[in-house]
This record gives structure tokens, sequence and C-alpha cells, in this order.
């Protein structure tokens, strides 16, 4: 039997000229501005314009462009090879961006010529969204025609697997903090708060992934916050900054573990890597130390392969 995995992500600018064409696609998505077409596409285009020079000179901190295409092929790779270890169906991992290339017309194209006898939809968003998985299984829906059976997984705020290798991660970058008293810090992308109270779960699964990793730390102090914030709007919290400014006066070495992410970006390796290790510092924090995402971890890749069976299963 053929077999094909979509990993949805939200892709990133390949290089500093397709910037604003990523911002546009951005902000162009309904599930990200809530309008009418003929508002919402004239307004996507006057954003990305205006945030395009800020945002080049963010991706210009890390070579010109994002890295998490590259990534996310090499966990592609991963969870092929694992799934194959269990039996001899064919499986083939397709990476699919929402915002940016590969995105999800061209994807469908690739599957369609690889002709599967199943597909499984799977986000690497482990936290359920409107706008991240719902927003990447809608345009699916719309781009692909295919007969064959679809299962779609949700969302894994609290897989086994996933937890293991995060409770790894942070424990290694608390040994990393050395002796002295230590917070972690829980950082997840934010969401503006009239999306919850609409009835998105993902502040609810941040923190039902939060309490499972914390629940291993042996006593060590957590907290959950909430980076990336953008516009007027008031949006969930409390901020990340924030947080860290508390830990320095409550004189906490800081382990930040970014747990809605499961990759490398502009968001890790440039607002938590450079902006907010500089407001550590500038704060008094004592020791500042970013766990690394999950990435290939092999206990990671064990969970969604035990996840893309359970689906098939199902």
């Amino acid at each position: 039997m053929k077999i094909a995995i979509i990993l949805f992500n939200l892709g990133g600018p390949d290089s500093l000229d397709s910037v604003r064409p990523f911002l546009r696609n951005l902000f162009s998505d309904p599930a990200i501005i809530a309008l009418p077409a003929w508002l919402r596409l004239p307004l996507a285009s006057f954003i990305a314009k205006r945030r395009t020079p800020k945002a080049r000179g963010i991706y210009a901190q890390i070579g010109g462009g994002s890295p998490i295409v590259g990534q996310t092929e090499a966990q592609a790779r991963a969870l092929e090879a694992a799934l194959s270890q269990c039996n001899s169906d064919e499986w083939r991992g397709y990476v699919c961006m929402r915002y940016w290339h590969p995105m999800t017309d061209a994807v469908v194209q690739s599957v369609k010529r690889f002709a599967p006898d199943r597909i499984v939809l799977l986000p690497l968003y482990p936290q359920f969204s409107t706008t991240t998985t719902g927003s990447s299984f809608k345009a699916w829906k719309e781009a692909a025609p295919f007969k064959m059976p679809t299962v779609e997984i949700e969302s894994y705020p609290t897989e086994p697997g996933f937890i293991q290798a995060s409770i790894e991660l942070v424990k290694q970058g608390l040994a990393e903090a050395g002796d002295g008293p230590k917070r972690v810090l829980f950082s997840a992308h934010g969401l503006p708060e009239k999306i919850i109270k609409a009835g998105d779960p993902y502040q609810k699964q941040v923190e039902e992934t939060a309490a499972s990793i914390g629940a291993h730390l042996d006593g060590v102090e957590w907290a959950i916050c909430y980076q990336s914030r953008v516009g007027p709007l008031k949006w969930i919290g409390p901020p990340t900054g924030e947080e860290i400014k508390r830990a320095a006066q409550d004189k906490r070495s800081v382990v930040l573990y970014p747990l809605s992410f499961v990759s490398e970006h502009s968001e890790t390796l440039v607002e938590l890597d450079i902006d907010y290790r500089k407001l550590a510092a500038e704060a008094g924090v004592p020791k500042y130390v970013r766990v690394p995402t999950v990435g290939t971890h092999p206990l990671f890749i064990h969970g969604l392969a035990n996840l893309v069976r359970a689906a098939l299963e199902g």
C-alpha cells in the first residue's frame, strides 16, 4: 500500500526578495484577517509593504531566509524511516507550507503523481488553532481532488513522544543553567484574545502541553508565556518579555522552551535567541538558556509515527 503523509507548517521566505510576497500571502488568509476579500486583499498588500523592511532585517540576521523548509524535509525523511521499519507499505512524506513554497497546489500535484492509496494530514503544530492547522486543512481540501481515503490528525498537545522529547530537552537546558534558582518559561506563539474567545482551543492545549512537561521537572518552577505579538489587538498573555523581566526581579535564571514550535525559524532564532537574550541580560537574569525545538528528536519522530499508524487504524 502507498501512503502519503502531508506535513503542514507555516513556511517562511527563502530569500530577502521573497519576504514581501510571503507576508502578503500570510495576511491574505481569511483565518488571519477575517474580512471580505475585497477589503482583506488590499489590506494584506498594505500591511506586507509596511512590514517588509523590519521583516527583511529579521531574516538578514539568519542568513537571508528561513530554514524551516529544510528542517521540515528532515522531519519528513525521519518519519518515513520510522514508519518503514514496521511494515512493507510505501511511505512518502510531503512538506506542505501555507504561505511560501512548497505550497498546497504544488504539493497536490506531487501527491497526484505518487498516486497513493491513502493520505494522512499531519500538522506540525502540536496545539490546534484555526489560524494554523485549521487554515492548512481548509486550503488542502479546496485544492485536493483525491477520492482515496484521507485521515486528519488535528492535534497532539500531550502525545507521549512529543512530551518525552520535550522533557529531555528541557532537563538538558536546566543542567546547562547550572546551580541557583531557575524558572522554566514555556513560550508559545501568541494569538489575539478574540480568537480564543470565539472558541479556538489553542490556549487550552498549550496549557495541557506545559502541564504535561512541568509535571516531570522535579519541582522546578515554570510558567507559560506568549511571544510574537503584532498589531493593535489585545493578545493572550502574559508576554514572554514580561515573564523574563519578572524572572530577573525574582533573581531566577531562565530556561526558555518554545513548546508550540517543532522546528527552528525566525521566531526562535531571532526573537528568542537574539532579542529576548538581550532583554534578559539587560534585565539582570542570572543565566538565560534557550532550549531547542524537538526537530528530529527520535522520541518526537517516534511519536509522530505512532500518531500516523493510529490514524490509519482508526
